[in-house]
C-alpha cells in the first residue's frame, strides 16, 4: 500500500511540475500562488497519508502563502 502512495505522490509531483511550464505568461503573483498551491498539495498529501482533505487543505494554505509572499 505504501508503494501505491509513493507512486501517486510522484505522479502528482510530475504533473504539477509539467503544469508549471505553462506559467511563462503569468504574473509573478499568479505564478507564486500556483507554485505555493502545488507545493502545499504535495506536502498535505504526504503529511496526511494521501487523504483528499489533507491534499486540498495543503493546496489552499500553500496558495494563500504563495499569494501573500509575492506582495
Amino acid at each position: 500500500m505504501k508503494t501505491g502512495k509513493r507512486i501517486a505522490a510522484g505522479a502528482l509531483t510530475v504533473a504539477l511540475l509539467v503544469s508549471l511550464t505553462a506559467c511563462g505568461g503569468m504574473s509573478r503573483q499568479g505564478r507564486n500562488t500556483a507554485i505555493g498551491a502545488g507545493a502545499g498539495a504535495v506536502g498535505g498529501a504526504v503529511l496526511t497519508g494521501g487523504s483528499t482533505a489533507g491534499t486540498l487543505g495543503g493546496a489552499a494554505i500553500g496558495g494563500i502563502v504563495g499569494h501573500e509572499a509575492s506582495k
